[in-house]
């Protein structure tokens, strides 16, 4: 604790001090009361038991006050003077922007000037400008840190929490920019113009907005003179990294290619803070009549404006944008007869209802014509079936028709020539004509029982169960095992063994009938021919022998 007290001797805490770094390194200069208000809105609920509101405004900005002290005793912020009600103002030094870019993440060469010496008028300009952010930025108390407050406080509090919502925070406002015509960034040429608020918060619907604030003393001439030289800035191209030429305002933010269908320049705020003799009711006419030809749109049949290449312009007034904020309905568009709130303003919600309505049609367009489409095609397929039933084969034998199976194999063809046998028949009818027309050997060997195992392996003269050739029977087990060869000679082989049993035994019945009491058989006699055939001499000593 001593040596938190040697460095910060008025006691601040880092909370505090980064609160002053991110609110001064954005708005570059402003009071400890503004400060407070962004940093830690909580503390602007707390001391309402303060007899005097500058006994609360002491009370609650003091937190703030000691951070600037300890900044100021490191060489990071400094004293700049004094607003016209005697509010201290205070600014970094360029050690301070230093440490302020890294609380807010941007490059120490976009973080500007030390304001230094802006105060020396009463900094009425930079007030209304901090003014416009707070009214624009709507900070919401942590209601966390109001959980030991009374009862009133925590009420106050959520009403402000459930006021109407800000846009950004305060690391999405820049201030005090340079728009260069001419020059570079760092060095800005002559004819360029300075924003005095650049908004980028793509979060909230809002990816960038200029705002241009006026106490009301300048006339609607050198604010037509200014918006004309944002055109300027906004049509210069530069080469970009990849040596293709860009709009130089798109090397620096990032905004869609379109803005609300239309290919527009970034929308320019106008907000006018009534502290000087010009009344803007009458500063804001004359202004759209100077710069019609920036902001007219083309209108179109849907009864929408396109703004291709315009430049949309707002106006509102301070105090309205304070009470109301960005959701009120206090933003009035140039070419507009009624007051929008901030995104319809800077949209084009004609053209999105038109484009939507569009969409919608095309939409019911597209599904009449799929569905006109389907019912062709389900009207088609219909007919298409209808005439493929009419053209169903149907069985000449049953008159059932072909099953869509039946019909293919019917037709299936093999070299030109009709694969089936039957094509005019069934399933069913086929398969009986082709049992009616089977061999009785075929029908016989389909009834009998398979060959056993054993026999299939001893038997190898025939492969297969063989015929008889008389009567196209199959042959037996037993009439296949007689007729087969086995061994070299061991059983002689029947005389007949292209006959069946009953055939074989036929054809013995008849022989014995033809020939009764002959010794010798047909089939013996054949047997002897063949065994010992006649020898036939040959040569000149048979011809002798003749």
């Amino acid at each position: 604790m001593t040596g938190k007290r040697k460095n910060n001797p008025a006691g601040s805490t880092n909370n505090y001090r980064g609160d002053v770094l991110r609110v001064l390194g954005a708005l570059k200069v402003a009071t400890a009361d503004q400060i407070q208000r962004i940093g830690a809105p909580h503390l602007t609920f707390r001391h309402a038991d303060k007899p005097t509101p500058s006994k609360q405004k002491q009370a609650r900005t003091a937190s703030h006050t000691a951070a600037l002290s300890d900044m100021r005793k490191h060489g990071l912020s400094e004293n700049g003077g004094s607003t016209e009600t005697g509010d201290a103002l205070r600014n970094l030094t360029l050690k301070g922007l230093q440490a302020a870019s890294y609380e807010l993440n941007r490059p120490v060469t976009e973080m500007g000037s030390t304001a230094r010496g802006a105060g020396s008028s009463g900094a009425s300009h930079p007030m209304a400008v901090n003014e416009t952010v707070i009214a624009m930025l709507r900070p919401k108390p942590n209601m966390a840190r109001l959980a030991v407050d009374p009862p009133h406080v925590q009420a106050a509090a959520q009403a402000a929490v459930d006021g109407p919502r800000g846009v950004g925070t305060i690391a999405s406002y820049w201030t005090e920019v340079s728009l260069p015509a001419t020059g570079t960034w760092n060095a800005p040429g002559k004819g360029g113009a300075q924003a005095d608020i650049v908004l980028t918060a793509p979060q909230d619907r809002v990816p960038l907005l200029f705002i241009e604030v006026d106490n009301c003393h300048e006339t609607a001439e050198e604010l037509a003179d200014k918006l004309e030289k944002y055109v300027r800035f906004f049509l210069r191209k530069v080469k970009d990294t990849d040596s293709k030429e860009r709009p130089m305002w798109r090397t620096r933010w990032r905004a869609p290619d379109t803005w609300s269908g239309d290919a527009t320049f970034p929308p320019v705020l106008l907000v006018f803070n009534r502290i000087g003799e010009r009344n803007p009711d009458r500063t804001v006419p004359r202004l759209m009549e100077l710069t019609r030809h920036l902001w007219q749109g083309s209108r179109q049949k849907g009864g929408h404006h396109h703004y291709d290449g315009r430049l949309p312009i707002i106006a509102t007034g301070l105090n309205q944008l304070r009470e109301h904020g960005p959701a009120g309905a206090v933003f009035l568009r140039f070419g507009r007869d009624h007051k929008q709130h901030l995104w319809e303003a800077i949209g084009n919600p004609r053209r999105e209802a038109a484009d939507a309505r569009a969409r919608e049609e095309t939409a019911r367009a597209q599904a009449e014509y799929q569905a006109k489409v389907q019912r062709a095609a389900q009207e088609q397929a219909a007919k298409q079936a209808a005439e493929r039933e009419s053209r169903r084969p149907v069985c000449a034998g049953c008159g059932a028709k072909f099953t869509d199976e039946r019909w293919r194999a019917a037709q299936a063809t093999d070299w030109g020539t009709p694969k089936d046998s039957h094509p005019h028949l069934c399933d069913d009818c086929k398969a009986g004509a082709v049992a009616s027309a089977a061999p009785i050997s075929t029908r016989q060997e389909e009834h009998q029982e398979p060959l056993p195992e054993w026999a299939r392996h001893e038997f190898m003269r025939y492969p297969r169960r063989p015929h008889c050739t008389e009567c196209k029977a199959a042959f037996t087990d037993e009439r296949w095992k007689a007729v087969e060869r086995i061994g070299w000679g061991i059983v002689p082989m029947q005389a007949r063994p292209t006959l069946c049993g009953d055939c074989d035994q036929r054809q013995e019945v008849d022989w014995e009938e033809a020939w009764p009491g002959d010794p010798i058989r047909p089939d013996q006699d054949q047997e002897q021919d063949q065994a010992v055939p006649e020898q036939k001499t040959t040569g000149w000593l048979s011809r002798l022998r003749r």
